[in-house]
């Protein structure tokens, strides 16, 4: 009796280790990749503030940079799909911000 019946729960376990891995992974990447991305930003920003370009240009990176740093803070607390579409709207508005220099 001691056959497959305690095989199931091992196997349950291991598939919800895998997830809380993969969720864990995936708060990490959110989070590590929006902070970098605001860091980068911000540092765009400062360049282009202290250059001749419109004063859009760097409002725009400024702007960029705080939704990374808001897709951070989100991904972080496990809302990643959320924090993937702010990352991706965060360096659509850093590439259009460019577009005006």
């Amino acid at each position: 009796m001691n056959g497959p019946a305690n095989s199931e729960p091992s196997d349950i376990q291991e598939d919800y280790d895998d997830q809380m891995l993969d969720a864990r992974r995936a708060r990490w990447t959110a989070s590590g990749t929006g902070a970098l991305l605001a860091l980068a930003g911000l540092a765009a920003a400062a360049l282009r503030l202290s250059g001749s370009a419109p004063a859009l240009v760097p409002a725009a990176y400024g702007f960029g940079a705080g939704v990374c740093a808001l897709a951070a803070v989100l991904g972080s607390r496990g809302r990643t799909r959320r924090a993937l579409w702010l990352l991706i709207a965060g360096v659509m508005v850093m590439a259009l911000g460019d577009q005006f220099d």
